[in-house]
């Protein structure tokens, strides 16, 4: 069994940055694909972004300010976000699957088998 635990979230202003790290136990996810993904209120599970090997996707909300990377000596995924808006509010979760990117609808959540307990985000304006 995978388990997975978030932290690093918390209160910033639009323009800072936070650096989310996702630390996994119960096996090793040096060959797992891991993602995050964020809710909002009122709204359904969002993509993120997820890392596979050295592929990484990222939405086209966040291209360019944030960036998902691995550390496997650590066992830890992270995920750093720069130039953080307001409507960046949200519980960001991390997710692995042990499924490469091939024939994986890597951007939904049915697609990861494993999911944190999440980290609150909220960036005041």
């Amino acid at each position: 069994q995978v388990q997975l635990v978030e932290s690093g979230g918390g209160l910033v202003q639009a323009g800072g940055s936070l650096r989310l790290s996702c630390a996994a136990s119960g096996r090793t996810l040096s060959t797992y694909t891991m993602g995050w993904f964020r809710q909002a209120p009122g709204k359904g599970r969002e993509f993120v972004a997820t890392l596979s090997g050295g592929i990484t996707y990222h939405a086209a909300s966040v291209k360019g300010r944030f960036t998902i990377s691995r550390d496997n000596a650590k066992n830890t995924v992270y995920l750093q976000m720069n130039n953080l808006k307001p409507e960046d509010t949200a519980v960001y979760y991390c997710a692995a699957d042990p499924r490469g990117f091939y024939g994986v609808e890597y951007d939904a959540p049915r697609s990861y088998s494993y999911w944190g307990q999440g980290t609150q985000v909220t960036v005041s304006s």
